[in-house]
């Protein structure tokens, strides 16, 4: 099978489009023909090494996480799927290695669900580990219920815009920190946009008076403190990017592989209550230029590989 490795870590001229040997199949996996694979920024970060320390990684290293596609072979001990389903998956394993910028990926059933009918492959290979995310954040973690106020940090960005419009699904009111050219964008999904900078926190409170109940930071910097100063409970914070969340009371946030949780997204999605923005789509063998431009960290949506 064609794949994108590297060999070590590295910046973008780590990149490699190559042939590596079609993977196994364990019995509690299934082989899926991938369609289209998101590109998240922790895949560039893998590339770079930053995760050396936190998890078993193994070299040629296959990179990526998502995967939207088609069942090829299922395990022996695999009843979920059949051969012809199509599905979508966080394959996020226990060891770094086979990952799915490639034509095939095992994947254990833990890590799938079944695609959206709604959604076409480029829509649903960038709904995974970015919807879980946010999905799991909202949901699990800060348990956000209907009435409420969400603050959400970064709220135009790949998560964030899952954030917005699942946070509205439960019922609450959203008010998302962007740059000010992505407010109509915000608007649209039906949040409250208030523009970076100094005097946020001012910013946030001539909106919401009495306070938020919860705030989800996906960008790291000052957005701890600033919520912070905004939400009464601090077990009521939660963030993706910045780990001193902790020192005051709050919650580091790291997604993980949950098939029931792949459902419920969904389910909102064929519900019409959640849309998946696609920024931009390269072919496979571009992964490298798809890459810098998530590092570039400006991206409204979803970027997504799309495989033959």
């Amino acid at each position: 099978m064609k794949a994108i490795a590297i060999r070590q870590y590295g910046g973008p001229e780590a990149v490699e489009y190559i042939e590596l040997p079609d993977p196994r199949v364990g019995p509690d996996s299934v082989l899926v023909r991938v369609r289209a694979a998101g590109v998240n920024p922790v895949d560039w970060k893998i590339r770079e090494g930053y995760l050396d320390t936190a998890m078993d990684v193994h070299f040629p290293l296959v990179l990526g996480w998502d995967v939207a596609g088609v069942v090829e072979r299922v395990g022996p001990s695999v009843t979920e799927f059949r051969p012809g389903d199509e599905v979508v998956g966080y394959v996020r394993k226990d060891a770094v290695e086979h990952g799915t910028y490639a034509e095939l990926v095992s994947a254990p059933v833990r890590c799938l669900a079944r695609k959206p009918p709604s959604l076409d492959w480029a829509q649903a290979g960038g709904l995974p580990l970015a919807g879980l995310t946010a999905y799991q954040g909202l949901v699990k973690v800060l348990r956000v219920r209907a009435g409420e106020t969400v603050l959400v940090h970064a709220a135009a960005g790949g998560v964030g815009g899952f954030a917005v419009q699942i946070a509205l699904a439960l019922g609450a009111r959203v008010i998302g920190t962007a740059s000010e050219r992505n407010h109509a964008y915000l608007r649209g999904l039906g949040a409250e946009p208030v523009a970076y900078g100094d005097g946020l926190v001012e910013r946030v409170r001539a909106l919401a008076p009495q306070g938020v109940d919860a705030a989800l930071d996906l960008i790291g910097g000052d957005a701890v403190e600033v919520s912070r100063a905004l939400v009464a409970d601090p077990d009521r914070i939660a963030s993706v990017a910045n780990h001193e969340v902790l020192a005051v009371g709050g919650h580091y946030h790291f997604v993980r592989p949950d098939s029931a949780d792949l459902t419920a997204l969904g389910d909102l999605v064929e519900a019409g209550k959640l849309a998946v923005t696609v920024a931009s789509t390269f072919p496979l063998a571009q992964a490298a230029s798809a890459q810098a431009l998530s590092a570039e960290g400006r991206t409204r949506g979803k970027i997504v590989l799309m495989v033959d």
